[in-house]
């Protein structure tokens, strides 16, 4: 299945560098500290955490659907620190084998996935028992008034300007519901000033495959 969102793709180019430049660089090597052996990176996009992989990665196959953002993610992969591959492919159909990752990363995806339950069982397969599920994504509100800007927001135009991007997403219960076991989980707002967006409300945590 092809996935193009040239408009898209242009725009979130600009604004990862801005984002990074805000913090969002801090919490992408959080997000990828520690990690060991092979991992998998589900919708890479144009590679801002390639950077932060630590050496003890042995390699790192990075999964983008979009063909702009991966060959942005190829030109990063260049300089990368660790052995990245880039390959295309949906979250939802990883060209991985069962069992063979020791680690998942997903940054900034669970958002737009069609369907984030297919998305979270695809990594699960694709773990080893015992592997790691690290995620860094933007969430349902916790406060009644922001949720229900997020519902107003999906209902609306924020899907359709952001690629499918949905803002009122309880990820970390998909997580659970998945069968995985959350370990470490850190709640937060990006940008951390300013007035709260349907997007602030963000997390960053490890889950494990039992």
């Amino acid at each position: 299945m092809a996935v193009s969102h040239p408009i898209f793709a242009r725009v979130f180019a600009r604004a990862s560098v801005a984002m990074d430049r805000a913090g969002a660089a801090a919490h992408r090597r959080r997000l990828v500290a520690g990690l060991r052996g092979r991992v998998v990176e589900v919708g890479a996009g144009n590679g801002r955490n390639l950077s932060h992989y630590p050496s003890t990665v042995a390699g790192v196959l990075a999964v983008e659907p979009e063909p702009r953002l991966r060959a942005a993610l190829r030109a990063a992969a260049r300089d990368a620190p660790v052995p990245v591959t880039v390959a295309a492919g949906l979250a939802e159909a990883l060209p991985v084998a069962d069992a063979s990752a020791d680690a998942v990363v997903l940054s900034l995806v669970l958002c737009s996935v069609p369907d984030q339950a297919v998305a979270l069982r695809e990594a699960r397969r694709v773990l080893r028992p015992g592997g790691q599920l690290r995620f860094y994504e933007h969430v349902v509100a916790e406060t009644p008034g922001l949720r229900r800007a997020q519902r107003v927001a999906d209902a609306t135009l924020w899907p359709l300007c952001c690629a499918g991007c949905h803002t009122a997403r309880d990820t970390v219960a998909a997580i659970r519901a998945a069968g995985f076991t959350v370990v470490e989980l850190d709640r937060f707002r990006f940008p951390p000033t300013g007035v709260p967006g349907p997007a602030s409300p963000h997390v960053l945590g490890t889950a494990v495959r039992p």
